[in-house]
């Protein structure tokens, strides 16, 4: 078992710390002194760790998208259930793991936004971002060669296709004033997407 350092334990325990300020308050309410007292460790020592508070969200931004890749390569490791069907399961299982932390994703997304728009452009989230990317088009090009993706369009058209389409789902419903749950919005949005794309050698859950 490995044991982590002084050193790692403070920096997890200030990671730890801003994410559930960030989701219990937001971004903007929450200053660097505040995750200092909540992580038991001097205002200093955070920004040894993180230079400022972006920097700090965007290291959680990059754990999100490693649990986005992780997702994207279990997906991978399943050669036996339809693309269509592996493509709704993702949809599914992103809007779990964001309906319960909502505020916490408005500042996430807020900076996927500015990765999208290349205002990041070398940083650290960004890289992450291609290659959850990456996976996305692995998995379609994968479909593509089973005949349950249409070939008639590129793989880099189509998972840019989907990858648009989800993060823009999620990002109106983040910024709603509703409570309606997540799912049933990027469950509309694989059907659409897979509406255009689907292949005829698929199944349909």
């Amino acid at each position: 078992m490995t044991v982590d350092s002084p050193m790692d334990d403070a920096r997890r325990r200030v990671l730890d710390a801003a994410l559930g300020m960030f989701s219990d308050r937001g971004f903007d309410d929450v200053t660097m002194t505040d995750i200092a007292a909540a992580a038991g460790v001097a205002r200093a020592t955070v920004f040894n760790y993180f230079g400022s508070k972006h920097s700090l969200v965007e290291t959680i931004t990059e754990t999100v998208l490693d649990a986005y890749r992780a997702m994207l390569d279990e997906a991978l490791a399943d050669s036996e259930t339809p693309t269509p069907d592996l493509l709704r399961r993702l949809c599914r299982d992103m809007a779990l793991g964001i309906e319960d932390t909502r505020r916490f994703y408005r500042s996430v997304f807020r900076e996927i936004a500015r990765i999208h728009l290349g205002l990041d452009e070398g940083s650290v989230a960004q890289r992450a971002n291609e290659q959850t990317l990456a996976r996305v088009r692995a998995l379609i090009e994968r479909g593509r060669q089973r005949g349950d993706i249409t070939s008639d369009r590129s793989a880099d058209g189509l998972a840019s296709a989907f990858h648009a389409l989800t993060n823009g789902t999620i990002t109106s419903w983040l910024y709603r004033d509703t409570t309606e749950p997540l799912e049933p919005y990027l469950a509309e949005a694989a059907e659409v997407f897979l509406g255009a794309v689907a292949g005829p050698c698929t199944s349909s859950t």
